[in-house]
């Protein structure tokens, strides 16, 4: 009998769309143990009360506070600038696309997206910290 390893890569996903959310739980949940917000400050609550991810998903237009200015407040963080931040987003103009990553994203897709694509890009930023899945 096969045993299962226990998950224990973290993902934060912040996306507002319950559909969307609904998408990359059910396709990451083998893989991750995984925290969805509908918002950025959430997320930031999340961080502040002491819940280091591995990986940070995040759409830009998302109620409160947007995926950039996320982007931006992590990465100004000694204590959370190192986690991997991947945005997901439905933008796709070249000019957001660099903000982003100029702001400290590590990865960039456009929505709609293949789900093999986002995990094949996932595999990359996570083996640039050194974690696999």
């Amino acid at each position: 009998m096969a045993t299962v390893a226990p998950l224990t890569l973290r993902m934060v996903i912040v996306e507002d769309d319950k559909f969307m959310q609904s998408i990359l739980l059910k396709y990451f949940s083998n893989f991750f143990k995984i925290e969805a917000f509908a918002n950025g400050i959430d997320t930031l609550a999340y961080l502040q009360d002491g819940n280091i991810p591995d990986l940070i998903i995040t759409d830009l237009n998302t109620p409160k506070m947007g995926g950039l200015e996320l982007i931006k407040q992590i990465k100004a963080s000694d204590f959370f600038n190192s986690i991997p931040i991947m945005v997901l987003s439905g933008e796709e103009s070249s000019e957001m696309i660099v903000k982003c990553l100029d702001a400290g994203a590590d990865d960039f897709i456009v929505k709609p997206f293949n789900p093999k694509e986002l995990e094949a890009r996932i595999k990359v930023v996570l083996r640039r910290t050194g974690n696999l899945f």
